[in-house]
């Protein structure tokens, strides 16, 4: 398992749910829920400075059946753009398959009512991304899903200079 603090990404249409983990990589815990928009991007890479990160972890939500929908292509657009922001930064986008019905179930089996906390739902739902993440890697030896930005196709940033990118190691 290589030690460092990851971000753990819920990409929504209307927020962003974000967790966090230790220094050793054992345990995900909520951190906050970005609104989309302007600034949100911004707010992203100020907590992965701020947290001195090893690396994102964003999800990717396919179907049931292993497609990507439209949702799929919003989640790696975004992915791309916050590797284009943090090029020492390493971003992954990982499947999230059900993510969210597991964090709604968890929270509501806990007492939380889910109707009125969205926000709490959010970063439940990274919280579950990035603990299947951390421990996919604990149990293989391998850091799980695919690295974002290995140059095959960078978002420009509206206002910013053209990203200038580096192959990444896997």
């Amino acid at each position: 398992m290589r030690p460092g603090v990851r971000l753990g990404v819920d990409v929504g249409t209307v927020r962003v749910g974000v967790a966090r983990c230790d220094p050793s990589g054992v345990l995900a815990t909520p951190l906050t829920t970005l609104r989309r928009g302007k600034g949100d991007l911004a707010a992203l890479v100020e907590l992965a400075v701020e947290h001195q990160v090893l690396e994102v972890v964003i999800g990717l939500p396919r179907t049931l059946a292993g497609r990507e929908g439209s949702a799929a292509v919003a989640a790696s657009d975004y992915a791309e753009t916050v590797a284009a922001r943090l090029p020492t930064v390493t971003v992954r986008l990982v499947d999230e398959r059900l993510s969210t019905v597991g964090a709604q179930r968890g929270l509501h089996a806990s007492g939380v009512d889910t109707r009125r906390g969205r926000k709490v739902i959010d970063q439940a739902a990274a919280v579950v991304i990035l603990q299947g993440a951390l421990d996919a890697e604990r149990a293989t030896g391998t850091a799980p899903g695919r690295v974002v930005g290995d140059g095959s196709r960078v978002t420009q940033v509206p206002g910013e200079p053209a990203p200038t990118r580096r192959k990444r190691d896997d």
